[in-house]
This record gives C-alpha cells, structure tokens and sequence, in this order.
C-alpha cells in the first residue's frame, strides 16, 4: 500500500512538474555556467618561516641594565619594524606596502616561567613571508630577522641614553632643592630655637575637655528623653505635633457640644432615609444643618489651633472629629507627650549651643603655633631631599655602568626555511555538472513538495479522513472513483443492479442508520465547494437506497445549477422554472418515478432561478418536505454548497441533518477545517440558538481498488436500450442557455 505522504507528492508532481524541471534546468545551467567560469588552480605560494627568541646579556652588574634587557624581550612586533627598517626591504626586494601586509605573518608567544614540573621557555618570534619564488622568500625573512635583531638593540640603548639624560636633567634641581631646604632649617633653628623650650602650658585644653564631657552628657540626656517620646507616641498612635492638635481640640468644649449635635442629626438622617430620599423637606432641613454645624466646627477648630499654623490641614470635619475624641486618659499622655517634646529642644539647643563652644576652643588652640613641630617638619624635608638626592647619584651611576652591557634582546634562532608546497588539481566539468544536476534534482522535488503543501488542498483521501477524525466528524464512508459507465452519460450513476461500486455507498447508508438516537429519514447533501461530487453522491444513494427495497426520494434543490435528472432518463420541463411556487406546491405533479431503479422518485429541480433562497424559505417547499417525511422511507437532498451562500442553512432546519462530501485535489483544507469547526463547536453561548446538525462526512472519489467483475448481460439498466420519448403536445419557448458544469464537478 502506497503511503500517504507518497500519494500527496505524486499528486503534486503532476500539478507542479513544469516548476520542478524549471528548477532542474536552472541548477544545471547555473553548474555549467560555474565550470565554464571557474578559472583552473592557481600554484600556492612557497611559505618561508624563521624564528627569533629572547636573549639576555652575559654578564649584567647594573639594574638599570638588565631592566631594560627584560623590557626588551617585550617588545611587540610594530615596534622591531619602523619605516626606516621596512623601507629598505621593500625597495631591495621590490615589494609593494600593501602585498607585504597580505604576505608577511609575524607571531609572537611569551615567555613562560619555570614550574613545579616543567621548565620554562623563553619568548619565541616567528616570521613567514609568502612567494613564488622559494629562494627570494628564505632572503627576505633573513634579512628582515637580522634588521629586526638590530632594531632591538637601537632600542636598548635608546632606552638608557634616555634614562641617563633625564636623571641628569633631574639632578641639579633636587640638589637646589637640598641646599635651599638645609638653609631654611637654619634659619629656623637660629630664630626660633631659643623660644621652643619656654613655651607655656595653659587651661584650653583641660576647657576642650570639659566641653566634650559636657557634649556626652547632653546627648544621654537626649537618647533618654527620645525613647519616652517614642513610647507615648506608640501609645496614642500619635506624634507630637498631632498629640497637641487632637489635646487642644479634645479639651474645648465648643467643639465637644458642636460633635454631639452633628451625632444627633446623623442619627436623624439615617431613620428618615429609610423612608424619603434627600430631597424630602424633613430630610433636607436636617442636611443644611449639618453642613452649618460642620462649618462651625471648622471655624472653632480654627479659633483653637491658631488658623495659618497647625489647624491649616484640618479642612476636612470628619479629621476634626476624630482629632478631638481623645478620652482623659489619651489626653494626659498627649499631655506627657507634648512636655516631653519641648524639654527634648531646650536639650537640643543647649547641646548646639556646646557644639559651638567646643569649636571655638579648638580653633583658638589651633591657631597657637606650635615651633616644636614646624622643627620637626624642616628637619624631615631636609631628610627626604636629601634621599631623594642620593638615590638619583646612584642610578646615575648604575646607568653609566649599563652603557658597556647593552646589546639585543633578540638572536635568532632558526633561520628561514621554505619546505615543498602540494600543487591542488582542478575539479573536472562532469564532476560540476553531475552536482548541479543532482541538486536541480533535489531542489526541483524540494519545490514541487513545496508548492504542494502551500496550495492548501487535501491530495489523499487519507488526509480528509485524518482532518474529519480531528475535528470529531463522523465519516460515514470513503467512495472510489466511479469509471464503468460510457461518456454518454452526464452522471456516472450506478442503475446496474450488481455494480460492485454499490456495496461503498449501501455502507452509508448504513451507517446513517446507526446515527444518533433516531435514524434519520431525509439527509442534506452538501460539500464545501464544486466539484467535490456532492451531486453524484447523492444520486448514487439515492439508486443504493431503492435498491435496498426502502421507498426513496431524490429532491434537487440545488437551485442554483441545472437538473441532472437526465442522467436518469427523465425528460426536464422548460415550464417547472416559469413558477417554480406552483411547481413545488404540486406534490403529486412534481414526483417523477425513475423507470430504470424500482422504489426510486425525484423531485427534479426548476433550474437556475434568479432568486434561490426566496423559494427554499416559502411554505410551499416546507409542506413539501413536511409531506414526503410520512410518504417516503429515505429522502436524499441535492443541496447548494456551502461556499458563498447560505442555502444550505436555510434548507437544513427541516431535515434530519447534513452530510459533508469532500473530495481529494478538489476540496479546501482551510475552508474544510472552518465549516466542520463551526459545525462542530460544542460551546454555545446561548443554549436555546439553533445549531445545524452535522450528520457525518463522505469521501468522494478515493484512489481505491475496486473488483470490477464481468456483469452479466441481464444486468443492464432499461435506458440502455434505444427507446423514443414522447414529444409535448405544445413546444414551450426555449429555455435560456446554461452553463452547465461537468458531472464529475457537481
């Protein structure tokens, strides 16, 4: 069995193979395109390495030296080629600048010091130079080596003729600066030396003491009084400023006359406002009273507080009064309170006040000079001058001792070599041309795999199934494709008695028995779109239906294309379409019998008419299907599909249900999936709405293997046979033409 994945490719690559050999020709001219182009391989260039490593002088005595010896071995590579060791090369060797960059490599590694367990290395520089020319490539990077070897020694003694210039430089300075610091140290001692020993104690610092001990006291003080303050306010859920405002308020008995009444005529109002709203007379009189009280209230609080100070946030009565209801308890702890505020400022106050006493002895103590100390401050000057002076003696002297002991920091240690470079072969033409064919390949089944996926359409019968499956859709059966009978005929219709395609739909309709509680008896046949065979469909189970023994109608109310009754051997009335309301009034005048399938009738449709949801929505057709519900076993509906009208809705109410036919390469899997989804949708917000009924689903036209047998001669419906219709007695006018779709399509 061929998998379903392979059947939706197959499918796509008949719609979408243009597109996929449009991608294989434009891979393969693209790869020959790219061999023509492609140039053959160049020869690698001959790569010359060398390497220069640290060195260290042999005999070193001076620091100086063997500092600068050490920052030679750190140089970066920029600094070992200036311009002026570059140049030369370059015109020797006739380089140009900006081939040097893209040819010469230098890389350096740092030293490492000597572990537990290995040994150290020193600083490794190798330099490459790449050309074609092995010979010319080893000559430059000896030379450069050497240049670069050379350089490191100018810098070396660069280096120290600048250190040895700048400590001379340095030097007559700082031996002024000595001989000028010794002399003020003189003259000092001449001045002042007499008058150092004489100097007299007095009472300030035991005054600075005092004054400190006095400090500490005041603040204890302070902590002390601070924790009380902190108690009673916790008590009363009050701070000082708020304990004085809710004290003096409490305490006035204005405002404690003033909260009673207004507690009298709140209670008032809430008695009268059960019974009258505010606009009552008894009830507004009491209102305006209350706002005159709550004004008095305010300007008393005013009175006591002192207006712009403390009482200026009391603009609301309801703060007012919760200010003043402190009982005689809370008001002598507010009492407390505010006491204890006030002696904890006159403690500030008096603990600023020896702040700034304390400040002034120390300043007037300060301003005392003090000769002991500037003594001893010149004699320290002259001390670190002096060192100061010595130790530039010295690394001057150790500088001159370096001159004889500078040399490079580098040596090299490998001269250049340029080993045997491997010529690369070219890729041959077919090998380029085979890879863009294989790819064109790929990319051309990549494509028509794309392109199948996006064009939004079920290619298998299996995908359907699997989309009905997922949204909870019973499928009542999957029908093959129906090729047995001649192309004379508009409808591939099943009117032979042993058809094998009749077991597929007598499944359906078995299965539509076995639907809900209640079989039902007259089926809404539909699809999403054309060409799905909603049409055929309905036909055939229809012919399956009377071939079962059960009396069955066929109704077409599809009115919005042409009859197919035709198809089984019924002649269409151009007058049915005149008066389709007459037409469908008529019960037994529009009951046809089907002559070549016993126990089937139709109901043929009127044509295309101007105005289908009018007739589908009129008491005639109601009757109609209300009628042939006690007069028929099983009625099948040919109804519109359900894309761009609502016919289909309008039709359902007075049948059982509707049954969906879907159609692989034909049906839209996004308009599928939002049909069935709303069909489907158990979460109605209102119960008592009516919902369409979703019987079920049918697969139409499915790649099934069906056992076509010889069917025996007798077998042969009676339309096969030649017969002559009756002509009408009056020839009506001819009806307007009408495009008809394929049967395959309806």
């Amino acid at each position: 069995m061929t998998l379903p994945i392979v059947k939706r490719y197959l499918i796509a690559f008949d719609h979408y193979k243009l597109a996929g050999f449009a991608t294989f020709i434009v891979a393969l001219g693209a790869s020959g395109a790219a061999a023509m182009l492609m140039e053959p391989p160049v020869t690698p260039p001959y790569k010359a390495t060398g390497i220069l490593t640290s060195q260290s002088s042999p005999v070193i005595f001076s620091k100086t030296g063997e500092v600068i010896q050490q920052q030679g071995q750190q140089l970066a590579p920029e600094m070992l080629l200036p311009e002026s060791v570059v140049d030369p090369l370059l015109k020797e060797f006739n380089i140009p600048p900006n081939d040097l960059k893209k040819k010469l490599g230098i890389k350096l590694e740092p030293a490492k010091a000597p572990g537990k367990d290995s040994e150290g290395s020193p600083m490794k520089l190798t330099v490459s130079y790449q050309d074609p020319n092995r010979e010319r490539a080893v000559t430059f990077v000896n030379k450069l080596m050497e240049k670069m070897r050379q350089q490191s020694r100018v810098i070396n003694t660069q280096q120290l003729n600048s250190i040895i210039t700048a400590i001379q430089e340095r030097l007559k300075p700082a031996e002024a600066e000595l001989r000028q610091a010794e002399k003020a140290l003189e003259d000092y001692d001449k001045r002042e030396g007499a008058t150092i020993l004489s100097l007299e104690g007095g009472s300030l610092p035991t005054a600075i003491l005092g004054n400190e001990q006095q400090q500490k006291d005041i603040n204890l003080q302070l902590e002390a009084l601070k924790a009380q303050v902190a108690s009673l306010e916790s008590q009363l859920g009050l701070d000082a400023d708020q304990a004085f405002v809710a004290q003096a308020l409490a305490s006035d008995p204005i405002i404690a006359q003033l909260r009673v009444q207004l507690y009298e005529i709140e209670s008032q109002l809430a008695v009268l406002r059960k019974d009258y709203k505010d606009q009552h007379p008894l009830v507004a009189e009491l209102l305006k009273r209350q706002q005159a009280a709550e004004k008095q209230l305010q300007a008393r609080a005013s009175e006591v507080l002192g207006g712009g100070g403390i009482a200026a946030p009391l603009v609301s009565v309801d703060k007012i009064r919760v200010d003043s209801s402190l009982d005689p308890t809370r008001q002598q702890l507010a009492q407390n309170l505010i006491g204890l505020k006030t002696q904890k400022e006159s403690l500030e106050q008096q603990l600023k006040s020896s702040q700034q006493t304390g400040k002034d002895l120390k300043q007037n103590y300060a301003t005392i000079p003090n000769k002991q100390m500037e003594k001893q401050r010149l004699e320290q000057q002259v001390a670190y001058k002096k060192a100061l002076y010595d130790q530039m003696q010295a690394k001057l002297v150790d500088a001159q001792a370096a001159e004889a002991e500078t040399t490079s920091s580098l040596a090299i240690a490998k001269e250049a070599q340029a080993p045997d470079v491997e010529i690369p072969k070219g890729m041959s033409m077919a090998l380029i041309l085979a890879m863009g064919g294989l790819g064109g390949v790929l990319g051309g089944a990549a494509i028509i795999f794309v392109l199948g996926m996006l064009s939004g359409k079920f290619y298998t019968w299996e995908e359907i199934q699997g989309a009905f499956k997922e949204r909870e859709v019973p499928l009542l059966g999957v029908v093959p494709n129906v090729f047995l009978f001649p192309e004379e005929y508009n409808l591939p219709l099943l009117l032979k008695r042993h058809s094998p395609y009749l077991e597929f739909y007598e499944k359906i309709r078995s299965n539509l028995q076995r639907v809900g509680n209640k079989s039902p008896k007259i089926i809404l046949i539909t699809s999403v779109g054309t060409g799905e065979g909603k049409t055929l469909t309905a036909y055939n189970l229809a012919i399956a239906a009377a071939r079962s023994g059960k009396r069955t109608l066929l109704i077409e109310a599809d009115l919005r294309s042409p009859s197919e009754v035709e198809s089984l051997g019924l002649a269409i009335d151009p007058q049915n379409s005149v008066e389709p309301l007459q037409y469908y009034g008529d019960l037994y005048g529009c009951i046809r019998l089907v002559p070549d399938v016993n126990n089937l009738y139709v109901i043929p449709s009127p044509g295309v008419v101007r105005h289908p949801a009018t007739i589908l929505e009129s008491s005639e057709l109601r009757r109609l299907l209300e009628e042939v519900r006690y007069r028929f076993d099983f009625v099948v509906v040919d109804s519109p599909t359900l894309e761009g009208n609502n016919d289909v809705l309008t039709l359902e109410p007075y049948t059982d249900g509707m049954v969906i036919v879907a159609r692989p390469i034909y049906t839209a899997s996004g308009l599928l999936g939002e049909i069935t989804d709303k069909f489907m949708d158990t979460e109605v917000s209102d119960p008592k709405k009516y919902r369409p009924r979703l019987l079920g689903a049918i697969v139409n036209g499915a790649d099934i293997l069906v056992d076509d047998e010889e069917i025996p001669e007798d077998d042969q419906p009676i339309r096969a046979q030649p017969r002559v219709r009756p002509k009408p007695a009056l020839k009506p006018k001819a009806p307007h033409k009408q495009n008809r779709l394929p049967a395959k399509g309806r």
